[in-house]
């Protein structure tokens, strides 16, 4: 389970986001990193039982780094103030489709899906769609996938379908979008709950099939 004082330290750190405070409580931040690590470590064990894709994971292969890349950022804060893991094979270095977990005081949630994949994979995805739209929905209206998931995200979308694609086309909208990504927001008092391993795995599997679909396309 994830303990209160890994969101403490993140509360502490949203409000004294400096390389002097983080520097004077470093202990602060090694304790929730590992209260952390060990979280994603059973959650790895159990998606892996219904994915093996996954099996062999170490928490280190998916955990992003606390520190800000500020280089090309008007934003030089320079910490985040969240703590995040990709699941998925090869781990969060790998675009693949898979499991991400995002912890934050003011939001935590469970995603999962291709964020802005590289445009031969995103072509790939879109033609999958395109072939079988029969398939992809049938995915998307499943009881066990719209218990978690309203709909795929649409941020970032093109205004017309792409190029080489039926405008008039039933997944019209689909092949306008940049990314395929689904998630499924989560309350502070559920994340600090002692089976809240058990509730994203939950959540997981009901992802898996739309992960599936995403990595065969991409994969073809």
């Amino acid at each position: 389970m994830i303990h209160k004082t890994t969101f403490d330290f993140l509360k502490k750190l949203k409000k004294n986001n400096n390389r002097e405070w983080f520097n004077k409580n470093k202990k602060l931040y090694e304790d929730a990193k590992y209260d952390f690590e060990v979280f994603i470590l059973e959650l790895i064990q159990k998606i892996s039982d219904f994915d093996e894709s996954v099996s062999g994971l170490e928490p280190k292969d998916c955990l992003f780094r606390i520190y800000r890349d500020v280089r090309f950022s008007k934003d030089k804060l320079p910490y985040k103030t969240n703590m995040g893991a990709s699941i998925n094979k090869g781990g969060r270095k790998v675009q693949t489709a898979g499991y991400y977990i995002h912890i934050d005081p003011k939001e935590c949630f469970l995603a999962g899906g291709l964020y802005m994949p590289m445009p031969v994979d995103l072509l790939a995805v879109r033609k999958a769609i395109y072939n079988d739209t029969k398939g992809f929905k049938k995915i998307l209206n499943h009881s066990d996938f719209k218990k978690y998931f309203k709909d795929i995200w649409g941020g970032n979308k093109l205004k017309t379908v792409p190029k080489g694609f039926d405008k008039e086309h039933p997944s019209a909208e689909y092949l306008k979008l940049k990314s395929y990504i689904v998630w499924h927001n989560v309350n502070e008092k559920r994340v600090l709950t002692k089976n809240y391993a058990d509730y994203a795995v939950k959540v997981f599997k009901a992802m898996k099939p739309f992960n599936d679909f995403l990595n065969k396309a991409s994969a073809a």
